[in-house]
């Protein structure tokens, strides 16, 4: 059976999350920023226009954000992360086969349907924002690659409307000589200049490439992108993508910390989420790597970092906070006005399988029994059980002066019909 993609992408997904709780921003220009105000991570098609680039620090452009009048929200994770589960599950009604590829991503396996594809993907366009008010753009081809090529060009050509079906079209090679190859899914920067040295400026050039030069200069990835323009698919769906190998944790602070007792809060906070990731995902640490970093814009930055390797596997907040807290002892240099630090999980095991030690001697099962209790209380409460070495107020918090509210999770935010 011939393989088809279907690649869904959630248009300009953070602010159309926010314009489905605050209409008053459609046809605005809108931008979201990224922790503590810093840089511009989400566009809405009129900042898009007014050339505001993604990445952009906030204080560069005040000035143009104060003349047009741009609205400037703080990210709102929490609200993103729900509304593309709800997408997710709205994709889900139309095939049993799916893989999230990212937060506002999906491929869909639409093969064997004997419906008419674009009237398929026109139907999903519209259940999407029928169920969840966010708009999106549908590519469908043979192959992963060509899907995405699909949906680039879905997004942006009026006649296509946000679904374009390349399997229908016999001229799929005049739609690739108008495609750039830097659009093309896998290509970056550093293998755009390359490719454009050796004279490949578009994706149909890529997909004439030679295989062997191919091969030599980018090995199988690059030999697989060639076959996958050509309509051969070399990637299917990934439902059960492979298990983790590490985890991070970390955030910018509000404001620089000097003092050792704050950095130590701020570690046994991130800590504490990352004992909660690991067992959200029925996962063990082998070993945990603490760093601590000034800002690199300044003269005498410092950078540091300490791994310590557990004698037996664990997701035991109690066991990582206490490995956290002995690494800040080692990390502290006074003076230093730290801007970040982190905590990153390294040889992840499924809890299952966590090999005990011969003189292990730790009551491990009264730990597990009181980490269940705490999560279970955590995610019926809006105001957590938390360990006395976070702090309270926590002044190194993460600014988000500007964020909407958390429509979907929290029921004191809910929003207001007045």
């Amino acid at each position: 059976m011939k393989e088809v993609f279907a690649l869904v992408d959630c248009n300009n997904f953070y602010v159309s999350c926010e314009r489905v709780f605050n209409p008053r921003l459609q046809g605005r220009l809108v931008i979201v920023l990224s922790n503590n105000d810093g840089c511009v991570v989400a566009r809405s098609n009129e900042a898009k226009e007014l050339g505001i680039g993604m990445g952009v620090p906030a204080f560069e452009i005040a000035n143009v954000l104060k003349k047009h009048n741009v609205v400037a929200l703080s990210s709102n994770y929490t609200l993103y992360a729900d509304m593309s589960s709800r997408v997710m599950e709205a994709l889900s009604s139309f095939t049993p086969d799916m893989e999230v590829y990212s937060i506002d991503e999906a491929f869909l396996n639409l093969a064997g349907f004997k419906c008419s594809l674009m009237d398929y993907g026109r139907q999903m366009q519209q259940t999407v924002k029928k169920w969840t008010g966010i708009p999106v753009s549908i590519g469908i081809a043979g192959t992963k690659t060509l899907a995405k090529i699909a949906n680039h060009i879905a997004k942006r050509s009026t006649q296509a409307d946000g679904v374009l079906d390349l399997t229908a079209l016999a001229n799929l090679e005049e739609v690739l000589a108008k495609v750039p190859v830097e659009k093309v899914w896998g290509v970056g920067i550093k293998t755009t200049i390359r490719l454009k040295r050796a004279g490949i400026t578009t994706s149909l050039d890529l997909s004439k490439a030679d295989i062997g030069w191919m091969r030599n200069c980018f090995g199988v990835v690059g030999v697989r992108t060639i076959y996958e323009l050509q309509g051969v698919c070399c990637y299917q769906l990934e439902q059960n993508p492979p298990a983790k190998k590490s985890m991070i944790v970390s955030r910018m602070f509000g404001e620089p910390i000097q003092d050792i007792a704050q950095l130590k809060e701020a570690i046994a906070t991130y800590a504490t989420r990352a004992g909660e990731k690991l067992r959200e995902q029925k996962l063990a640490a082998g070993a945990m790597c603490i760093f601590v970093t000034t800002s690199r814009f300044i003269e005498n930055k410092y950078f540091n970092s300490h791994t310590i390797e557990f004698a037996v596997s664990t997701n035991d907040t109690t066991e990582l906070i206490q490995a956290a807290l002995s690494s800040i002892d080692k990390l502290y240099r006074k003076n230093c006005r730290f801007k970040k630090c982190g905590v990153i999980l390294i040889g992840l095991v499924p809890e299952g399988q966590i090999q005990r030690g011969l003189f292990d001697n730790a009551e491990r099962e009264r730990a597990r029994r009181l980490m269940q209790a705490i999560d279970a209380i955590n995610t019926k409460v809006s105001s957590p059980v938390r360990w006395a070495v976070e702090g309270i107020n926590q002044p190194w918090q993460v600014k988000f002066k500007r964020r909407s509210s958390r429509f979907t999770t929290r029921w004191d935010e809910l929003p207001e019909v007045v």
